[in-house]
């Protein structure tokens, strides 16, 4: 059955193939109504838009694409401009996963076409590089899995962390929880802390969870009070949110925690500043924790105590099983679990 075309979706939807174009090339210049009807017959139809239909019907575009939402954090931004010598500190966990694609395509001899902005919708984010490239690697929650669907049935896709939303999709995740249950016994076995708080994200975000379960089976196997929601919940988990989170466990009353762990070093990173603005000295007051490693943890004072996940290597694994899957197309997809590891420093008291 051949591919449909840019005239199969114009046909189903009823409209003409211009209008069809200025859907997927510039979205806002069509009615909303228009533009969903011709997305909803894309769909169906299993239409992919192409900038180069013979390219891409042959695997011969030399690229491979990485989509994920743009969530750059001004606050580490501001950093980067106030310090020249601290390029380094904003690396950030897309960053990591570019870098570690963009190293893997080149040995393979592959392009790398970058997708970061949600401007237009995600329908708009597929269209500039599904039809563009050889294969795709998508970070959870970018995509709508509808979409993901039909451009899986023309193009190779990796989904990078999250669940297996997908099951005929490769898919690659790091142990969250695994990592958040040692470095939440690290604090309770090796520095006897007992009152802990977790600072999470959206229940939506599902890194975020693995980790909440990972701090929960740490805490039931120590004994220790299970919570059922974490402490405080953040949006975006950037700095500016972990400052909050600190100020606002602080301004609780009661007995103060004797630790914060955060869900990632983002929002770590914006409690250190905020406990030192109110006084509260880390880690001899207060033990702080965070996830993911990024460079940003290794020079903050103080250093920040983390699970470091292999954020590059996410990235080139992508890469990997991208090639595996343009050269041998009926392979099995595989779902891969990438270790983490604890980083001690002196945050939480080492």
């Amino acid at each position: 059955m051949s591919a449909p075309t840019v005239y199969d979706v114009a046909e189903r939807s009823g409209v003409s193939i211009a209008t069809v174009s200025r859907v997927y090339r510039t979205p806002e210049s069509v009615r909303a109504q228009t533009r969903e009807r011709v997305l909803e017959a894309a769909r169906e139809l299993g239409y992919v838009p192409s900038g180069n239909a013979r390219g891409l019907a042959s695997r011969t575009t030399g690229v491979l694409g990485l989509c994920f939402p743009d969530y750059a954090d001004p606050d580490a931004e501001a950093d980067a401009e106030a310090d020249s010598d601290a390029d380094d500190a904003v690396m950030l966990y897309s960053d990591q996963i570019i870098r570690g694609m963009e190293r893997a395509a080149r040995r393979h001899g592959y392009a790398l076409l970058i997708a970061a902005s949600l401007e237009g919708g995600p329908e708009s984010l597929v269209a500039k590089v599904a039809g563009r490239v050889d294969g795709f690697a998508v970070l959870a929650q970018t995509v709508p899995t509808e979409d993901l669907e039909v451009i899986s049935r023309r193009l190779p896709v990796v989904m990078l962390a999250g669940p297996r939303e997908i099951d005929h999709l490769d898919h690659i995740v790091v142990a969250n929880a695994d990592g958040e249950r040692e470095l939440t016994r690290h604090l309770i076995e090796d520095h006897d802390l007992r009152r802990l708080v977790f600072v999470g994200g959206d229940t939506d975000s599902p890194d975020a969870e693995a980790r909440f379960r990972g701090f929960q089976e740490a805490c039931r196997d120590a004994g220790l009070p299970v919570p059922d929601e974490p402490a405080l919940r953040t949006t975006m988990m950037k700095q500016a949110e972990g400052a909050w989170a600190a100020e606002t466990l602080l301004d609780r009353g009661g007995e103060r925690p004797e630790a914060m762990l955060f869900a990632n070093d983002q929002m770590a990173v914006g409690a250190l500043r905020a406990l030192a603005r109110r006084g509260v000295r880390v880690p001899q007051d207060m033990a702080v924790t965070g996830f993911d490693g990024i460079p940003l943890g290794r020079i903050v004072q103080p250093s920040l105590t983390t699970v470091r996940q292999p954020i590059r290597r996410l990235g080139e694994q992508a890469v990997e099983l991208l090639v595996q899957r343009l050269s041998d197309t009926g392979r099995e997809p595989v779902s891969l679990t990438l270790p983490v590891s604890v980083i001690r420093r002196t945050s939480c008291g080492c």
